[in-house]
Order: structure tokens, then C-alpha cells, then sequence
């Protein structure tokens, strides 16, 4: 756990506001509106989301979101135009023999 071995500080405002780290809200599944709890732990507050933090997606989701995604990026290749060694009218061997020393 890299969170657990990172400092991250966040700075009180003079309301007395925090601003959650990106990276803690995004692993905990905190988004703008969201309700957490306070919890006084001894010497430490704890933060506690109101509700759970989603599980990791199972292998089937996984990898219907990377099929999807390979889908994409082939219809994307597809739409590209001609390479530019093509549409340029010379090669890369035409140039190397056009300009070289005999």
C-alpha cells in the first residue's frame, strides 16, 4: 500500500475547511456532495465514508471494458488516412539512393 507509506497533508482554512487529496477521494470513492464521518480515534480523527468503497471489478467486467476499448482503437486505425511515406511520393530507399555518394 503506497498510500499507507506516503505522507499526504492537506492545509485548514481559516473556515475551517479541508480539501481532500485526489488521490484518497478517488481510492475511497469520495465525489463532491458525498457525506463523511468524523471519528475520534485516541490521538487521531478518522474520516470515515458514508458509504462503502466499491469493489474491484471481477475478471468478466475487466475484460468486457478491454474489449470494448481494443474495439475502439481499431475503428480508429481503420479511420486513419495513408501513412506519410505514402502520400509524400518518394520513399525512404529512394532517398537513400538519390542522395548518397556512388
Amino acid at each position: 500500500m503506497i498510500l499507507a507509506k506516503v505522507r499526504i497533508i492537506s492545509s485548514v482554512t481559516s473556515k475551517l475547511q479541508l480539501i481532500l487529496p485526489k488521490s484518497l477521494a478517488d481510492r475511497y470513492g469520495i465525489r463532491p456532495g458525498d457525506e463523511i464521518q468524523w471519528e475520534s480515534a485516541g490521538d487521531v480523527i478518522r474520516v470515515v465514508p458514508s458509504r462503502p468503497v466499491s469493489a474491484v471489478p471481477d475478471i468478466t467486467m475487466r475484460l468486457r471494458v478491454f474489449d470494448q476499448a481494443t474495439a475502439r482503437q481499431q475503428r480508429r486505425q481503420e479511420d486513419v488516412e495513408a501513412p506519410v511515406a505514402q502520400s509524400r511520393g518518394w520513399t525512404r530507399e529512394e532517398l537513400y539512393d538519390n542522395g548518397g555518394p556512388d
